[in-house]
C-alpha cells in the first residue's frame, strides 16, 4: 500500500483537501504565473513594538527614559529589551515602534561610528549630526514607500551645548525642552513642560529624575502598553550614562474609588 497521501491523487476540487493534506498537490502547469506572486514585500503595521519614551533638558545636559517593553500585539511578550543606546561619546537615541527597524537603525548606526574612528581625523560626531542623519535616513525609507515604523529621540551634550530632537517614520523632525513618544505624547508632555519650560537652564539633574520618575508613573497607571522597569539614560560634559534597569513604586488603592473597577456593583 502506497502510504504517501500526495500519491493517491487529487479532489475533484481544488479548494478542498479530502485527504487533510498540506499543501495541497499540484499538477504541473504552463499557465504564466502573477508577476506580483514574487513581489518585494513591505512592512504594513509594526509587529514588536515599543511605547512612550521621555526626555527632557536641565542645567547640566539631557535626561532621557523609556520602560523595558516590547509588546507584541497587546502581549506584554518582551520585559528586558533595551530601549535606549548610546551612540558614540556624546549622544543618546530612544525608540519607541518597531522594535526591528530599531535593531536596523542602530546597525547602521554603528557601521557610521567606525568609519568615524576608522577615518583618524580627531572628530566625533555629536548629537546635532546624529539626529540629521538620521531624518534623512527616515525621509529617503518614506520616500520608497518603505518606512522604519519608529518615533525616535536624539538627545546629547557637546561642546558646552545641549540638543534634544525628534524624528518619527515620515522624517517629521523638530526639537524643544520637552519631547515624548508615542502614548507618552499625550499623557506625560503637559506633565513636562508644565515642571520643565522655562526652568531648562536652572533644573537640577535630581529634579530632573524627579520629573521623569513621576511622569514614568502616570504612563504606567494610564498606558496599556507600558510597564514598570524602566531605564533612564544622562548626557553630560562626563558623557552618556545609562542606568540599569530600574522599578516604578506604584499603588492601585487609588483605583477602588473609581466606578467600574473591581467587584463594584453600583
Amino acid at each position: 500500500m502506497d502510504h504517501f497521501p500526495l500519491n493517491w491523487g487529487r479532489p475533484r476540487n481544488d479548494a478542498i483537501d479530502s485527504y487533510a493534506t498540506f499543501p495541497i498537490q499540484q499538477r504541473p502547469t504552463h499557465v504564466p504565473k502573477d508577476v506580483f506572486a514574487a513581489g518585494i514585500q513591505h512592512t504594513q503595521q509594526p509587529i514588536v513594538t515599543g511605547t512612550s519614551v521621555l526626555a527632557i533638558k536641565f542645567k547640566d545636559g539631557v535626561m532621557m527614559a523609556a520602560d523595558n517593553l516590547a509588546s507584541y500585539g497587546s502581549l506584554a511578550r518582551f520585559r528586558d529589551i533595551q530601549r535606549l543606546v548610546p551612540v558614540g561619546e556624546h549622544t543618546v537615541l530612544g525608540a519607541g515602534g518597531d522594535m526591528s527597524d530599531f535593531q536596523y537603525i542602530q546597525g547602521i548606526l554603528d557601521d557610521l561610528m567606525i568609519d568615524e574612528f576608522a577615518a583618524g581625523d580627531g572628530n566625533t560626531l555629536g548629537p546635532a549630526e546624529v539626529h540629521n542623519y538620521l531624518s534623512e535616513l527616515m525621509y529617503a525609507r518614506r520616500s520608497k514607500m518603505n518606512p522604519l515604523w519608529n518615533s525616535l529621540l536624539v538627545g546629547g551634550f557637546k561642546d558646552g551645548k545641549r540638543f534634544l530632537a525628534y524624528v518619527d517614520l515620515l522624517g517629521t523632525t523638530y526639537s524643544a525642552s520637552t519631547l515624548a513618544t508615542g502614548y507618552g505624547a499625550h499623557i506625560a508632555q503637559p506633565l513636562l513642560r508644565s515642571a520643565v519650560e522655562g526652568k531648562e537652564d536652572t533644573l537640577t539633574e535630581d529634579e530632573a529624575r524627579k520629573i521623569i520618575e513621576q511622569s514614568m508613573t502616570v504612563l504606567f497607571y494610564r498606558d496599556a502598553r507600558s510597564l514598570d522597569k524602566y531605564q533612564i539614560a544622562t548626557v553630560t560634559a562626563k558623557g552618556v550614562h545609562i542606568s540599569d534597569s530600574r522599578k516604578l513604586e506604584t499603588s492601585w488603592s487609588f483605583a477602588e474609588g473609581i466606578r467600574g473597577y473591581g467587584a463594584q456593583t453600583q
